[in-house]
């Protein structure tokens, strides 16, 4: 893989050399990623379809003998080291390098050896926009450690492992999409994931052949109340999978789910059930119409997903509301907030051509509603993590 002189790799190594005064023993880059369809069904079991970003987060790390590890950001500035006794059990390091400490303490837990490790960290994915600098950090940090520690640990196994550092290291209680797409995604394709069994089957996404793009709106909407809010959503749908008498919903079929609403003993959790329900269905028929050369076809299926979870699942806020109804007004096929919502970014499905039209057209949609102006970028499905050099 071949990046600019002026781009993040470099920008890591710099960062490496000016903290440790010598250069990397290698370099590992993992993608942000972007949900193309399936919100909040991951930790129920359900099906996802991201796909990987050209944008990355790239780690410059080199073996360090003592044992302990020490890791530099770019962004922060800030030098952090910690040592067996920090990673012994959870929330003994904080902040983003809980991060880096929940990698080290994951390894250890599944039984390997990790080695002491200097790393430094630049990363051009976007910090809470929904984009996963979290997962696209820990793959990097991850994939570092085990080639430099020669660790037996194969690719499938690599984002249940990541998860769980996030989830029981960090405290966040994120599902395995992240971390599955920053890991195995691949290039031209989307990731169909179901997150049950981990099995994956990488869909044709080649969009330029079909004159098509996905634009990727920031709605630079800050984040409210996400993490509470998102453990509510998970614990909702874990309580309506109890009363239902299902492992997850997963296991709800789409067929019938108003009887099935019915036996729900308020209105709230009926709708968060039926957006799962129903969101699990739009990917497998996003996924058919791909694999069927139809990636015009899958603009409703977009747009669908979008009132499903403003209305039933209420986890998007005005920006990217507007966001979504601006860029149907200016002709995108389909438009959708991705990720795990309360902010983040928009996607919409547009005509090549027709880009920079779709984001004017949002871009005035915020200035007449004061909202901090909104920056966009057209997404084309990238590799997963991989050493540089």
């Amino acid at each position: 893989m071949t990046f600019p002189a002026d781009n993040v790799a470099e920008r890591a190594t710099t960062c490496f050399r000016n903290t440790y005064g010598q250069p990397p023993a290698g370099r590992w880059a993992a993608p942000g990623r972007v949900n193309l369809i399936g919100e909040h069904t991951d930790y129920n079991d359900g099906f996802v379809l991201p796909f990987a970003l050209p944008l990355r987060t790239v780690v410059a790390a080199a073996p360090q003998p003592t044992g302990n590890w020490t890791v530099r950001s770019e962004l922060t500035g800030e030098t952090v080291t910690f040592g067996t006794d920090d990673v012994s059990r959870p929330g003994r390091v904080t902040g983003w390098a809980a991060y880096v400490a929940g990698v080290v303490w994951a390894l250890r837990e599944a039984g390997l050896g990790v080695p002491g490790a200097r790393l430094a960290v630049a990363s051009d994915v976007p910090l809470g926009a929904g984009l996963s600098s979290s997962a696209a950090l820990e793959a990097a940090v991850l994939t570092a450690l085990v080639d430099l520690g020669g660790l037996e640990l194969s690719t499938d196994k690599q984002p249940r492992l990541a998860q769980r550092a996030e989830n029981q290291y960090v405290g966040a209680p994120t599902g395995i999409m992240d971390q599955s797409a920053v890991i195995r995604c691949r290039t031209g394709h989307a990731l169909f994931l179901d997150c049950r069994t981990g099995q994956v089957e990488h869909i044709p996404f080649d969009l330029g052949s079909a004159g098509l793009a996905v634009l990727v709106i920031d709605s630079r909407a800050p984040h409210r109340h996400a993490d509470g809010e998102y453990a509510g959503r998970r614990a909702s749908c874990e309580k309506a999978a109890a009363l239902l008498g299902v492992t997850a919903l997963r296991d709800l079929p789409a067929t019938g789910l108003d009887d099935t609403l019915t036996r729900l003993p308020d209105s709230e959790i009926r709708r968060r059930v039926r957006h799962v329900v129903t969101e699990n269905q739009r990917v497998l028929d996003t996924v058919a119409l791909l694999n069927a050369g139809q990636a015009r076809r899958i603009g409703p299926l977009l747009t669908a997903s979008h009132a499903s979870m403003r209305d039933d699942f209420a986890i998007t806020v005005p920006e990217v509301d507007t966001a979504v109804d601006a860029a149907l007004a200016a002709g995108a096929l389909g438009a959708r907030m991705t990720g795990g919502g309360f902010g983040g970014c928009v996607l919409a499905l547009v005509e090549a051509d027709r880009s920079d039209r779709v984001g004017a057209a949002v871009a005035a949609a915020y200035t007449d509603r004061a909202f901090a102006a909104p920056s966009f970028f057209t997404a084309t499905p990238s590799p997963g993590v991989t050493r540089i050099d």
